[in-house]
């Protein structure tokens, strides 16, 4: 396996207040053969405060392992909630599946089978290029005529939604405390969904208490109305940020935590003072070693994971036939 970072911006393009230095990057995971391999972009999810390791690495290498082409995107995220990223993360994913689609050959990969794997606030992300792929031009020409609209999406525990259910922290870290009200229609995504939509596998629990499973049924009922092919799993139990459900996850075993790199840049910039409007130590949790696990808790995921489990497996036929695999 050939495992690369390669930043998607060029110097002098990327721009946000409060990057402290950082800029997105994806993480490559090639086969060595140079057969043309579908791709896989996963954009795991953070509240749009964080990217979150659990559904990084881990992710890219199970899509990986079934003959994926896989990549992982660290995006723009604002976890002092003090500069909203507005169009930023969109921007962000828009370029990178430009960039790998520009490079298909390098990358062995089919350019015509590029799916993304959105989680939580990163199932939000990939649902906005979903249906807000148009609207998402590239500024450099020599991006122009590659397409930036995925193939498929599945969104796994996704945020959608700005109304009743939404997951407010999400929308503050996107839009700020006091958006605009039309900004705040364009990214309640159930909103806009049109037959001009990818093809979307959404799963999730019926008890997140994080993300209520309403956000799905109704990114799925509007894709149902706009006729844009889905499928989705609702299982019966589990905590939202399931990831994989694996023995692995269980373990807090989330392999290389590149994408805390946003959040290191930041970091280091408050602990200098020359970010000021939060403590200095406002990120440190971040860094933090996981603490022991209620053995009661412990188990009730253990057998949550039991069901939830399946959940890749499922995705990966259902992509096998909307592709053509």
């Amino acid at each position: 396996m050939e495992k690369q970072t390669h930043k998607i911006w060029a110097p002098g393009e990327y721009r946000y207040p409060l990057a402290a230095g950082f800029a997105p990057f994806i993480v490559s995971y090639i086969h060595s053969d140079p057969a043309p391999h579908p791709a896989m972009l996963v954009t795991p999810g953070g509240a749009y405060c964080f990217v979150a390791p659990s559904e990084a690495e881990p992710v890219a290498m199970e899509f990986y392992n079934s003959g994926y082409n896989a990549f992982v995107l660290t995006y723009t995220v604002n976890p002092l909630i003090l500069e909203p990223l507005l169009m930023q993360p969109l921007k962000d994913v828009s370029r990178a599946v430009r960039y790998v689609r520009k490079r298909a050959g390098e990358f062995h990969i089919d350019p015509k089978k590029l799916a993304l794997c959105g989680f939580s606030a990163g199932g939000h992300l990939s649902a906005s290029l979903c249906v807000h792929w148009q609207d998402a031009e590239d500024p450099s020409p020599q991006y122009a005529g590659i397409s930036n609209r995925p193939d498929a999406a599945i969104l796994s525990y996704p945020v959608i939604t700005s109304g009743k259910y939404a997951h407010r922290g999400s929308f503050d870290a996107l839009l700020g405390t006091d958006p605009d009200p039309e900004l705040l229609h364009y990214m309640s995504l159930e909103t806009q969904v049109t037959d001009k939509a990818p093809p979307c596998f959404l799963w999730q629990t019926a008890e997140d208490d994080a993300v209520p499973v309403e956000n799905s049924y109704l990114f799925a009922k509007a894709c149902r109305a706009a006729g844009v092919p889905f499928a989705h799993h609702v299982f019966t139990s589990g905590q939202h940020g399931l990831s994989l459900a694996n023995d692995a996850w269980l373990r807090n075993d989330h392999g290389d935590r590149y994408t805390l790199a946003p959040i290191k840049a930041l970091r280091e910039k408050l602990a200098s003072g020359e970010i000021t409007g939060a403590p200095r130590n406002a990120l440190d949790g971040f860094f933090a070693p996981p603490g022991e696990p209620d053995p009661a808790s412990q188990k009730k995921l253990e057998r949550d994971c039991e069901t939830a489990r399946v959940w890749p497996q499922l995705a990966k036929a259902w992509l096998s036939a909307e592709l053509n695999i």
